[in-house]
């Protein structure tokens, strides 16, 4: 993975968490959903952040640049059983990729990515699911990943 020049990656801190959470809000704003919804949750999902952060189920990814972080990533790590494709019962779920208007097309996405697949080679992974933006789809299908079949339920009376 290589970074442009002046630009540097860190793990993220439980300290970090509503900084990721503001990244997550603009990101689904960028994909039209509705912001008095999203800031209706904002608090509930810094406090995710910051316990899974913690516990280390959640490990995210932040680019600084120019004293500021502009760019993140994170993987949400899940405990599933082994099935036809591996063995391994720990998966990675990419979530939260985000990258600052201002600083899109240097290719800052695919760092984090290429980041957040390191990390889950190091930990013996090899499933690594995620959700693409219609934006974020081609750096995806470039990395290898492919479209699967997935279906969502919202019950109804749910929290929100």
């Amino acid at each position: 993975m290589t970074l442009p020049a002046g630009f540097t990656l860190r793990l993220a801190t439980p300290a970090d968490a509503a900084l990721i959470q503001a990244q997550r809000d603009a990101m689904f704003v960028d994909m039209g959903s509705d912001p008095a919804r999203l800031a209706a949750v904002h608090d509930a999902g810094v406090a995710w952040h910051a316990r899974t952060l913690a516990a280390g189920t959640y490990t995210g990814l932040l680019i600084e640049g120019g004293g500021e972080v502009i760019a993140g990533a994170g993987i949400l790590w899940t405990d599933l059983p082994p099935n036809a494709d591996t063995t391994a019962t720990t998966r990675a779920y990419v979530l939260n990729v985000y990258v600052q208007p201002a600083h899109r097309g240097q290719r800052l996405a695919r760092a984090l990515m290429q980041a957040a697949l390191a990390e889950c080679r190091a930990r013996g992974v090899d499933i690594v699911t995620l959700t693409a933006s219609d934006a974020g789809r081609p750096t995806y299908e470039a990395l290898g990943f492919t479209p699967q079949a997935e279906l969502k339920l919202l019950i109804p009376g749910g929290p929100l």
